[in-house]
């Protein structure tokens, strides 16, 4: 699946984070830095010794990252250049500012990579695994925060994908990116 917004490329991708090509991936970090399960256990099994050592030096110097924050460290042997840490939000019912908490996800990395200089950027469907986040209004807030960013930013990426694992979420986020294509695109006329 294929969108554009404004220069932007947006694509979907079924497939593994760790072995994507781009300036930078995206972590589902836990607040530690210091790996987990699902993709931040793998992108730190991929990706080596050196991006634990990072994270543990950021960890050190300024204690858990909050939700919604997101730090920078290299990708030790991944195929990107550059890993965004953030940490999503723990589903509870969505009365605790997990949506805002979502979006702070999107727009902290897309923020800290334009910053960097990193005109690609892959993200995996964040809070979604263990945190529970349910995957479609997840897909919903994810679409819309990424489109929100490029709009106010038009010339800050090349390309914007979510590599997803399973069929059911690359369905589930290929319909809300479907969605917000066709409102812009009805909005635009």
């Amino acid at each position: 699946m294929r969108s554009t917004v404004g220069k932007t490329t947006v694509t979907l991708e079924l497939g593994d984070i760790t072995g994507h090509k781009a300036d930078a991936i995206v972590n589902a970090a836990n607040s530690s830095l210091l790996g987990g399960g699902g993709v931040d256990g793998a992108i730190h099994r991929r990706g080596g010794p050196d991006i634990l050592a990072q994270c543990r030096d950021i960890a050190a110097n300024q204690g858990p990252l909050p939700p919604g924050d997101a730090v920078s460290t290299n990708a030790g042997k991944l195929l990107a250049r550059r890993v965004l840490h953030t940490v999503g939000p723990i589903w509870r019912g969505g009365d605790e500012d997990e949506p805002e908490t979502l979006v702070r996800c999107y727009r902290s990395c897309l923020e800290l990579a334009r910053q960097e200089g990193l005109r690609t950027v892959a993200f995996p469907s964040i809070s979604t695994g263990a945190y529970g986040y349910p995957i479609d209004q997840a897909a919903q807030i994810a679409t819309g925060a990424v489109v929100g960013f490029l709009h106010e930013h038009p010339a800050s990426f090349d390309r914007i994908t979510w590599v997803l694992f399973e069929e059911k979420t690359f369905g589930v986020y290929a319909s809300a990116l479907s969605a917000i294509s066709a409102g812009k695109r009805s909005s635009d006329s």
